[in-house]
Formats: C-alpha cells, structure tokens, sequence
C-alpha cells in the first residue's frame, strides 16, 4: 500500500506550485491512476513520492519512506520517460547489467524478458527499438527485482490499443498477486476502463478520489450517437417530449445527419423515432469525455433555464447519494456539452425536474472557488466519508504547520559493483573499438618511427614519438577510463532522471579495478604488436630486449594504468568523459611543465643525496629482493611524468571523495 500524505513541491520563478497539498492512498491489490491534463501535476507528484525532487510531503511504501528501504529497487519499481540505457546495448545486456545493480540472479532477465513478451527481441539494441517495445522493456526494468510497488509515469503514452490492452493485463496481474500499482494518465476513458481507482488531479491538486465506476459515472458523459436522415426534426422531437415530461435532456447537433442525445437512453431514442416514422441509420451508446480540464473549455450559451443561477449552470451540481427518478446522476445539464469540447448547437432547452421534497442539496462542486472555501475539498473522498484516526505518523506530521521538507536522494549503488562494472564495459564495442585502434595506431606509429631512425628503442617498442605528450596506448586507456564515468552520466541506467551516478567508495574501487586490468592488457598487447610488426619488417635488430628491462616495464604500465585512473577520476569528478580525457592529456602539457620549474627554482637548501637516504632507510630492510621493485616504482615516480601523474591522481581522488561527503551531507 502506498499512502501521500500533504506533497507540496517549492514554487520557482514566481510561478505557483505544480503541486499542492495532495493527499491519497493506493491500495494493494488494485490499480490507481492519476488523472489530469499536461501540467496538472502529475510528474511532479510522483517525483516528490519517490524522492527525486525537493519539496514536502510524507509518502509511506507499506509503512516506510523510501528513504528507510534498505533496498529501494526491490520495494518499488519505477518507470518514468524512456528507458535510460546505452543505444548500442542489447536488451539482454541492459537487463543482465541492472540484475547486478538490484543484486539478483540473471536469470531473472530471461525470466521478465518472457513475461514482457521481448524474448524474441533479447539481442535487439536498445536504440532501435520501437515505442511500443521501449514500453515493454521498461515494465521488464521495473518488474526486475520483484517489488512489491509499481509507479509508472503515463505508461501507455504512444501505444496502440492492442499494446494498451495488454500492458494493463499486466499491470492487472501483478495487482492480483497482492502488488500495488500507481500509473499516471491523461486520458479518462483509459482511467475509467484500466483502474480501480481513479484520483484526478487539476492544477496541482486532488479535485475527485473516486472508484472507477463512480468515476465513469460523474466524469465520463455517457450520450447516445445518432445518426438519421431526419436528424432535426429528431431532434425537436425529443425535446419536446423531454419539456412535456420534466426531464433533463439535452439534444446536440454534431453537424451534417448525426446527433448526440445526453441524458436519454437508445431504448427512449429509438421509440420516439419509431412512434413517429423517422428512419434512423445510427443508434448506440457513447462515453465522451468529461475529465479534469473540460472546464476551461469557453462557455458558449444559446438558451437555457432562467431560473437556475449561474454558477449552477457552469458548474452542475454532483448528484444526490440516492436520486430519484426525475434526478438521475446520469442526466447532465446544459453546460456538460460545453465542457465536452465540442463545437455543437443546442437545439433545445433541458429542463431540470425540482428536487423531492425532503431530500438533501447536492454537494458543492468540484471548481475552484470551492476549493478556497473548503480547504478539506482537495483530501480524498473516503477519508471524508470515513474518517479515521490518524497513524503515528500522520500525527507527528499534523503536529506541525507544514508537513516535513523532501530532500533528494542519492542514487542507488550497484550490490554486485565488481559485475556491474565488467557488465558495464563489456557491455557494448566501444571498449573493443577504441583496444584495436590503439593496436593499430601504436603499430603503424612504430614502424614509422623505425623508418626515421631517431627514435630510442625504448620509446620504439611503444610508439612514444618525443613530439607527443602521450603514446597512443595511454591515450586509449585514459579514454577507456573516462569513459567508465561518463558514461554513467550520460545514459543514467543507475539513476533515472536523477542525473547523476551513486559516488559510492565501492562503486569507484570496482571501476578502478576493472580500468586497471584493461590498461595493462592494452600496455601488454601494444608492446607485443609493435615488436612483432618490427620484426616482420626490419628484422631482429629492433626487438631486442633493454638491460634495464624491470624498470622501463615498471615505468610503462604505471603510466598507463596511472592515466586510466586519471580518466577514471576525472569523469567521476567532472561529469563529462571529455573532460576525463582532457585531464589525461593536462598532466604532461601542463603539469609536468610547472612541477619542473617548481623544482627548478632558487632556494636556501637542497634535497642533495635524498634518495640515497631513503634507499638506506627503506630498501635495505625488505626481504627476498623487495627492495629492488620498490626502487623501480620510486625511480618512476621520481620521473617527471610520473611525478605529475602521482600528484594529478591525488589531487582528483581528493577531489571525488570530497564530494561524495558533500553529496552525503546534503
């Protein structure tokens, strides 16, 4: 059961609130839509419920904020807008990848890929799928983890009947299995035949909670569609018999031969044409529509009853709790065509029959003014009808004038970041794309240098020209790394309309770890294919390996894994792989320069013999040789680059843990 209590989002801009004081439950079991035109508020609302957005308001999940579930995921599934995931990954990967990210089996991709009927299109890529199966993937994305809770955002928004049809079969069964459904519409028709419960919403609040068939009863205007050659006399005559009979009938010329009967029945229709000769071609029931915003349509008035008040005839009066023949709920008034939509004519004048003696006025309409004068108008009916004492809860929140404040909250974090991460980047080619350009570039760039004969064997075996900053391999892998974060941020599929990723410790260790594996396979295949591509071509000359073969390696991954968490770091922190990428490529342009002539600069004293010190304090103490690998990792970071890259990774895993404690506080 979901329970909202008092959402209120914050005015910007000098505009009102797109949400004001709205109040229902959902019950378990059953499905609840929330009804209203474009900018009624219904995103908004849902948005406060799930905590996306700052505002106030109170929305319990089976008893809980949703900031107390441990697991989110698992209690509430979500489907606002499109499916946020990487055009270029299949619908089986996208599932697999959010099963790490909720924690689940994989099986249970195959599992809801059946149920949602997208087996068939499991090696699909998610950008060429169409609105109708974007629909079905995203109920499988919110069916994944099993929750208990659906809320979805205007779900049937492009689909055909057909897809509309059995996307409520859906919502329907996960109702029958005790689950609690909340979806959003702004079609009454679809609410008054999909739900069981329907609260309308109109400029930001809660104007009508009522059961479907309450709702197919006062909003939804049931007319009988005729169509008849004689179609004015027609319709003369059933005003006519209407007046003589006191009964509110009102009769609406459509255009051409067809006519819209309010307030009568096909069995009443068809007798009068019968008694008096008209040949009909048409006669059926309809439902037009009379949801939320059919009250702004313009009033248009050619006649109609003097002695009924003008606020009577804008807005009609709901109907008694027990109506009496002459005042049925079913009978509109005259202004119910106007708020139709419809370009009609009235043809006659509806009379209303007086009430019975004794019985009790109709309750006030659902407008604004009433509103203002009723501040209890906007609350569900049955909490009207049947007041209860509140919850422990709803008490505490009583106690104060406003309800509490909705804050924003984190994204959530993968359980399984170790496979969601190799997930992730396997995910789709363009891991695979960028390792073989990096092959190429690096192999065909040391054949070259080779041929110009200028070039150290060293930098030969890595295709490291003196003209670059960078060789291709570290290039390539602080792209690979940059892209671990960016993108996150650009296809969001762990914080849908959040805009941003979890800055979770565990998170950022696992995608460390998976962009260190790929850069010392991307710094091992690159030596190997430039030494083999120089042998095939210049013989054994230029393969031969360096005396000081342990250091030089030791220099040439550290840099290149060193530029992949550079990568990493700096999309994490920025938000952008191309500011990821560009931090990779700062380091040896601009900080590698202003770390020299920092060093380089005049002082009182000097560091003279410092690591002949640290060698005796530290390296002679090391057992089995240790010493020697800890002298080549203290020679690399005593290059120049490599002291830049050491201190370009502090100063941005400073910077990202900053401001996941900021992004915690808050």
């Amino acid at each position: 059961m979901i329970q909202v209590f008092g959402l209120t989002s914050i005015p910007r801009n000098g505009f009102p609130c797109a949400v004001d004081d709205v109040s229902f439950d959902a019950h378990s079991g059953r499905l609840t839509t929330l009804l209203g035109t474009p900018g009624a508020g219904k995103t908004t609302a849902l948005r406060l419920m799930l905590e996306l957005q700052q505002g106030r308001g109170i929305t319990h999940f089976r008893g809980r904020p949703l900031h107390r579930i441990a697991h989110p995921s698992r209690e509430v599934g979500v489907l606002l807008g499109d499916v946020p995931g990487h055009p270029a990954r299949t619908v089986r990967g996208h599932l697999r990848l959010l099963c790490a990210a909720a924690g689940v089996s994989t099986r249970r991709a195959d599992e809801v890929m059946e149920a949602v009927g997208l087996a068939g299109l499991r090696d699909e890529r998610l950008g060429t799928l169409s609105r109708g199966m974007d629909r079905r993937l995203g109920l499988a994305c919110a069916l994944l983890p099993d929750p208990h809770s659906l809320v979805l955002d205007d779900p049937a928004d492009g689909l055909s009947a057909r897809e509309t049809r059995w996307l409520y079969g859906m919502l329907r069964a996960h109702a029958a299995r005790g689950g609690t459904v909340l979806l959003t519409t702004a079609d009454p028709k679809e609410a008054a035949r999909g739900a069981d419960r329907v609260v309308t919403l109109e400029q930001g609040r809660v104007v009508a909670d009522q059961d479907a068939a309450d709702f197919a009863r006062t909003r939804l205007r049931p007319r009988v569609a005729v169509r008849s050659p004689h179609a004015p006399r027609l319709a003369a005559l059933l005003t006519k018999e209407a007046r003589n009979a006191q009964r509110s009938v009102e009769v609406v010329r459509d255009g051409g031969n067809r006519l819209s009967v309010y307030g009568s029945s096909c069995a009443d229709v068809g007798e009068t044409a019968f008694r008096h000769g008209i040949l009909v071609h048409q006669l059926a029931d309809e439902v037009g529509d009379m949801g939320p915003g059919a009250t702004d349509a313009p009033v248009k008035e050619t006649a109609t009853d003097t002695d009924r008040p003008t606020r009577d005839r804008l807005n009609p009066p709901n109907p008694p709790s027990q109506p009496s023949q002459h005042n049925r709920p079913n009978q509109p008034d005259a202004s119910d065509a106007v708020r139709d939509g419809m370009a009609a004519q009235h043809v006659t004048i509806p009379v209303d029959a007086p009430h019975h003696a004794g019985t009790e006025p109709p309750s006030a309409p659902l407008d604004g003014a009433s509103h203002e004068a009723h501040p209890d108008a906007h609350r569900p009916a049955h909490s009207l009808a049947n007041p209860e004492p509140p919850s422990p809860a709803r008490a505490d929140d009583l106690s104060s004038p406003l309800p509490p404040p909705i804050s924003v909250r984190s994204a959530p974090s993968p359980l399984r970041p170790l496979r969601y991460e190799i997930r992730r980047a396997a995910g789709i080619s363009t891991g695979f794309l960028t390792g073989a350009a990096v092959l190429v570039v690096s192999a065909l760039a040391a054949l070259f240098l080779a041929r110009s004969g200028h070039t150290p064997q060293e930098r030969l075996l890595v295709a490291w020209p003196q003209e670059l900053p960078l060789p291709p391999a570290a290039l390539g892998a602080g792209l690979l790394g940059a892209l671990a974060f960016g993108d996150e941020f650009r296809h969001p599929a762990l914080a849908a309309d959040r805009g941003t990723v979890p800055r979770r410790l565990g998170l950022l260790v696992a995608k460390l770890l998976v962009a260190t594996a790929t850069a010392l396979m991307l710094a091992f295949l690159t030596v190997g294919c430039d030494a083999e591509m120089l042998y095939i071509v210049y013989g054994r000359e230029l393969t031969q390996v360096p005396a000081d073969w342990l250091s030089l390696s030791a220099s040439w991954f550290g840099l290149v894994v060193g530029c992949a968490w550079a990568g990493v770091l700096a999309a994490g922190v920025f938000r952008s792989t191309t500011a990821g990428l560009a931090a990779v490529v700062a380091v040896p342009v601009v900080v590698v320069p202003l770390v020299q002539k920092a060093l380089a600069g005049s002082s009182v004293r000097t560091a003279a013999g410092f690591p002949l010190r640290l060698r005796e304090v530290l390296l002679s103490q090391w057992p089995f040789g240790g010493e020697r690998y800890l002298s080549a990792v203290a020679r690399v970071i005593a290059q120049p680059v490599g002291g830049a890259l050491t201190l370009s990774l502090t100063a941005l895993l400073c910077a990202y843990l900053l401001t996941t404690l900021r992004s915690r506080f808050r």
